[in-house]
């Protein structure tokens, strides 16, 4: 799923593109990508776009008369951008919606068979609070509010950095990458956090969510993101399973559960020790290895 640094980029190549315009045609081409009928989608058309921003994992398109689009691109859903008189096509089975304007077109798409990504049109600001899920927004808190979201519920570090409740716009990849720039196990639990801990792991957050956005807006330059996905080259453990830590060579080990997983580096992060993987440790029982040194 995108997180705070593509969608921040996503939005920076719409608003560069768009904003300023009136959405000229519109054109849903999965029904069940729309989820909301009133206002309707033609209420739309004629009106100008005025700003597209983060919402924290949602783009929020900000039209006149109050219309806003709330779009959420989930796990798979990304955005292209057609430019007028461009002969590029979007291939239909992957096609969600498109939203036309004088520059160009930007088509919502959605890889594989679920259709998660969502669309919405509400009107006026208060419209928009069911989208809010209240997290602190990580680039703009305090140090103290940092710990103070961090305290609220006794959750492991991971579930806790996750949680839209508390923070917003992170995800299991860079959640993982701020982990491990902070020297600090994702099953740590919150209330065993020391403050010199809630430090390392706030000025983790910052730093990596920060250098991620610059990183990614100066690969995309004056384009539109083509590649937006959780596995970037560069990243320490997310999605390097088996993959030397670049800190310590260590082999990153995971964690599986559902349709995710955890990435970690147990010499960095957890003094050596092996994070059990519910499927394979009750597989293995006693020959589940608890160290690094043991898996090696």
């Amino acid at each position: 799923m995108p997180e705070l640094p593509d969608v921040t980029i996503y939005v920076e190549a719409i608003a560069r593109r768009v904003v300023g315009q009136p959405l000229t045609g519109y054109a849903i081409r999965s029904v069940f990508a729309l989820r909301s009928v009133d206002p309707p989608l033609d209420a739309l058309v004629g009106r100008e776009l005025l700003a597209v921003r983060r919402l924290g994992k949602r783009i929020v398109f900000d039209f006149d008369e109050g219309l806003h689009l709330v779009i959420h691109l989930m796990i798979a859903g990304r955005f292209r951008w057609v430019a007028a008189g461009a002969r590029m096509k979007v291939p239909a089975r992957i096609a969600l919606a498109e939203l036309q304007f004088p520059s160009g077109t930007l088509v919502l798409t959605e890889a594989g068979t679920k259709r998660r990504a969502s669309i919405h049109l509400v009107r006026g600001t208060d419209a928009l609070a069911p989208f809010e899920r209240g997290g602190l927004e990580p680039l703009e808190a305090t140090r103290a509010a940092f710990a103070e979201r961090l305290a609220l519920e006794n959750h492991t570090l991971k579930r806790s950095l996750t949680d839209p409740r508390l923070f917003s716009g992170i995800g299991n990849a860079y959640s993982d990458e701020i982990l491990h720039r902070a020297r600090l196990s994702p099953l740590k639990l919150t209330s065993r956090l020391s403050e010199e801990e809630a430090t390392r792991l706030y000025d983790a957050t910052r730093t990596t969510l920060t250098e991620w956005t610059d990183r990614l807006r100066a690969e995309v330059g004056e384009g539109f993101p083509e590649k937006v996905t959780a596995f970037h080259d560069g990243m320490a453990v997310h999605g390097r399973y088996r993959e030397p830590c670049p800190v310590c060579g260590t082999a990153v080990q995971r964690i599986r559960y559902r349709d995710n997983e955890t990435n970690y580096c147990p010499r960095c992060q957890t003094e050596g020790r092996l994070l059990a993987d519910r499927a394979l440790s009750r597989l293995l029982h006693d020959d589940w290895p608890r160290t690094i040194d043991e898996l090696e």
